[in-house]
């Protein structure tokens, strides 16, 4: 995992990919565990009987459920002890190019697009992150994650 001791160190990382996560499983009890969160039970994503006869063959995962993802891999991938908190601050230009069908493996791809600061001990990190499905071409999210660290 890559560690950034200072906002200098974090900088100098700009425009390189810092990280690139562990497989995940997407699971159908994940799936539904998002669906009952969020109460989207849409059938494409809970009916698996249904959605064997969709345009998909099986259930696919919510893009939103691929989307909140990606603060899990952000924690996973990338330690910053240089702050003493940080907070999701947003998101810009999501794209889901690609479905997610139940039992697929997730990984993302972390690209440190920018660094700047907004207040004196305060930093925004802006993260290109490119969500990979293990055997599919396109990705299943794109998406520029924007991060506040407060030293």
């Amino acid at each position: 995992m890559p560690t950034f001791d200072t906002f200098q160190a974090m900088q100098a990382a700009v425009g390189t990919e810092v990280a690139v996560t562990d497989w995940l499983d997407i699971t159908q009890a994940r799936i539904d565990r998002f669906a009952d969160a969020t109460d989207d039970h849409q059938w494409i994503h809970v009916d698996a009987a249904r959605a064997a006869q969709g345009p998909f063959g099986c259930t696919i995962a919510h893009g939103f459920l691929t989307l909140s993802l990606l603060s899990r891999w952000m924690a996973e991938a990338v330690h910053v002890p240089a702050a003493r908190m940080t907070i999701n601050y947003g998101v810009n230009r999501v794209r889901f190019p690609a479905p997610v069908p139940v039992g697929s493996r997730l990984r993302a791809r972390l690209v440190l697009h920018a660094l700047d600061p907004v207040a004196p001990g305060q930093w925004q990190a802006t993260w290109q992150v490119t969500v990979e499905r293990q055997g599919s071409e396109k990705p299943a999210c794109v998406a520029e994650m924007l991060v506040r660290h407060y030293a």
